[in-house]
């Protein structure tokens, strides 16, 4: 639980009005996946970052992807 609030000092979250600009875009890339993702693509495009994730919805949306596999190879 320390590490965990220790991140969580480090974590701002967004509100909707960040992703308003972003939820058209977000939503037309994932048109023919899972459209629940949207909020994730659409932060993502909003600070220019890329996505953690082990879902293969966002292969291919113009965002880059790190899974945990990478990040741990990385560290």
């Amino acid at each position: 639980m320390g590490v965990l609030d220790l991140i969580l000092k480090e974590i701002q979250s967004l509100e909707d009005e960040w992703l308003e600009d972003y939820e058209a875009t977000a939503k037309s890339r994932l048109e023919k996946r899972d459209l629940n993702d949207w909020p994730v693509l659409a932060a993502a495009l909003a600070l220019s970052c890329p996505i953690w994730t082990q879902d293969t919805d966002f292969f291919g949306v113009g965002v880059a992807t790190w899974t945990t596999e990478h990040i741990s190879e990385y560290f």
